[in-house]
């Protein structure tokens, strides 16, 4: 019998019967049918995918040695235990809705010194921007290989496109992003120390430079665009439904 520490949160399954909801509207014809469609199934699942995203960590945490996930409630993929909501949720999905990168979700907490090993560290940090891979890679395949109406192509492919933003992003072994977390346990104790100095800001430097620093942000995208073309994306649907879900915005 699940007990509450475990059982899949209401609030889970809302937003993902929301993302359901958006791809039947993305089949319809009508303009606000397909329009209104394509932001449910992206907002939604962007938000079930930043769940996702944070279960890996806790589930594989949970494996390498740290009990404690499942009493913080990290098992049950509520989006409200993923630290704080505006951060966790309400951000990410305003750079989301603003057709821009989106910003890494929320976090889990975990207790390091429980986990087994330096291996068992970096699996840890590894399993959140791997779930944005699989996720990306799941949704673009079944676009190509299931027929479906140009609107639903379209959502499903931008919402794709987003988790392999995603998992790039994250990547990256730059303090206070997963990639790092992956590198740290191996890393000597000067330079861990000059990386927890780090961590608060480290990000911020990189998204002012993505935005700010055309090279920096072209190549960014020139290698998330290499990443998507692996996992078998089509650019051209995923840039239909990125300017559908933009026009709801007036972009």
């Amino acid at each position: 019998m699940k007990t509450s520490a475990t059982r899949i949160s209401p609030l889970f399954l809302a937003f993902l019967g929301l993302t359901a909801l958006g791809g039947v509207l993305a089949t319809f014809d009508s303009e606000l049918a397909l329009t209104s469609g394509v932001l449910l199934l992206v907002l939604g699942g962007w938000t079930t995918s930043l769940c996702l995203h944070e279960f890996g960590h806790a589930v594989t945490a949970l494996r390498g040695g740290d009990l404690s996930v499942r009493a913080k409630g990290y098992l049950t993929l509520d989006p409200r235990r993923y630290t704080d909501p505006v951060l966790s949720i309400v951000l990410p999905l305003l750079f989301v809705a603003l057709g821009g990168i989106p910003l890494p979700g929320g976090a889990v907490w975990i207790n390091h010194h429980a986990l087994r090993s330096r291996r068992a560290e970096s699996m840890v940090s590894l399993a959140g921007p791997l779930t944005n891979l699989v996720l990306g890679l799941l949704i673009a395949t079944a676009v190509a290989v299931v027929p479906m109406p140009l609107g639903l192509a379209a959502g499903l492919s931008y919402l794709a496109f987003l988790q392999v933003i995603a998992f790039v992003l994250n990547i990256l072994p730059i303090p206070g992003l997963d990639g790092y977390g992956a590198v740290e346990p191996y890393l000597s104790p000067r330079a861990r120390h000059l990386g927890e100095r780090a961590r608060p800001w480290a990000p911020l430097v990189l998204f002012l430079l993505l935005f700010a620093v055309s090279f920096v942000g072209r190549l960014f995208f020139e290698l998330a665009y290499f990443v998507f073309g692996l996992v078998g994306g089509d650019i051209t649907t995923t840039m239909y439904g990125q300017a559908i879900f933009r026009s709801v915005f007036g972009f």
